[in-house]
């Protein structure tokens, strides 16, 4: 007979509380020295966190035509400049009249991502399904020309817009680029094979910068004829970046999957992407999430460099909004809600990636 030990109830709230209390005290007042540089540390932080309290809230003005009134009313932070200002931070240069578009645009992107998380929609075709038609609505209400909307050239777009524009070409476009080149790179055919090898090697030893000056600048002058527009040619060299990183993931996992399933698939008489399909790459996907992750966040951020190469996205238009004289001052706020916008977007994926992992976890262990 098999002896089953009595489960133990939970401990009472009051042992929680002791527990919480020894594990501080062990970590951080385990000796005078570390008693004292603990208290130090937490006084000084309290110290800045009332200090930046008082200075965003307590002594913020929101109604001010010009840092100097702001300066004048309380010398706190003069988040006047955001309503004054807040369009050109998250529309670039794209027109006044229509900037309702961008906004609406936006806001698909936002809806998309979010329904992206309901696991109803965890199947390839539905997921290729809503980015493809969320991607399409995207570039319809950008450029306009239909139901009555004028065309807005590509120059013109910038901000917020831009900067979703980038990362979501990049997710739709760069995927499904990895992932090709990295079975091209463990294919046995040895053209694919080096000429994978060598596209994802030349865009990983050279600089982002160096990629969009290159197809920003350079290729319109070695072809003026062919180089068509610029912000698709800079989709163009952000996504073969991203797909570059994003391979080496995908042949990672591909490595990590034991030899002997392909041979059981192929001995069972599957072709080359039944077994590829629905053996291999769900359990490369599984295996990659971590890294998918960092790279999806990394991704995103980088979407800032474009203001190299003359685009107007999100931190390129603070820095515009910043140019007049009456607002030149208020830089700390404007590049601290440009930076909140990042976090919150970066923090919000890196936590929902740490949610597939655990559920991805789970689902393997059962």
């Amino acid at each position: 007979m098999v002896s089953v030990a009595p489960m133990r109830s939970p401990a009472p709230p009051e042992y929680a509380v002791w527990e919480l209390m020894l594990t501080l005290r062990a970590r951080y007042c385990s000796t005078p020295l570390n008693a004292f540089v603990s208290l130090a540390l937490f006084g000084i932080i309290l110290f800045m966190l009332v200090r930046a309290f008082d200075w965003a809230v307590l002594d913020g003005v929101w109604n001010a035509g010009s840092v100097t009134e702001c300066q004048r009313a309380a010398g706190g932070a003069c988040w006047a400049v955001l309503p004054a200002r807040f369009r050109l931070i998250l529309f670039g240069l794209y027109p006044f009249d229509q900037q309702w578009r961008p906004s609406l645009a936006c806001m698909v992107m936002l809806l998309t991502c979010i329904g992206s998380c309901v696991p109803a929609l965890w199947q390839p075709r539905r997921l290729a399904v809503l980015w493809l038609a969320a991607y399409v609505t995207f570039l319809g209400l950008m450029a306009g020309g239909f139901l009555g909307m004028p065309v807005v050239i590509t120059d013109d777009w910038g901000g917020l817009a831009l900067t979703f524009l980038l990362f979501s070409s990049a997710m739709i476009l760069g995927m499904p680029l990895a992932l090709l080149l990295a079975l091209c790179r463990r294919s046995r055919f040895m053209v694919l094979r080096l000429t994978a090898g060598g596209v994802i090697d030349f865009l990983r030893s050279i600089p982002l910068m160096a990629v969009l000056f290159a197809v920003a600048i350079v290729l319109p002058v070695m072809l003026p004829n062919a180089s068509g527009d610029k912000l698709v040619r800079v989709i163009l060299g952000f996504t073969l970046f991203f797909a570059s990183y994003q391979a080496e993931n995908f042949r990672g996992g591909l490595q990590a999957v034991a030899k002997g399933q392909v041979e059981a698939a192929i001995s069972l008489g599957m072709k080359y992407w039944q077994y590829h399909l629905k053996i291999i790459l769900p359990q490369v996907f599984r295996i990659v999430l971590p890294q998918t992750m960092n790279q999806v966040v990394s991704c995103f951020k980088d979407t800032s460099y474009v203001a190299l190469v003359g685009f107007f996205d999100m931190t390129a238009s603070a820095s515009a909004a910043l140019g007049t004289g009456q607002w030149a001052l208020a830089f700390v706020e404007v590049y601290l809600v440009v930076g909140l916008i990042y976090f919150g977007f970066c923090y919000s994926l890196s936590q929902y990636g740490s949610y597939l992992e655990r559920r991805a976890d789970v689902a393997y262990l059962r």
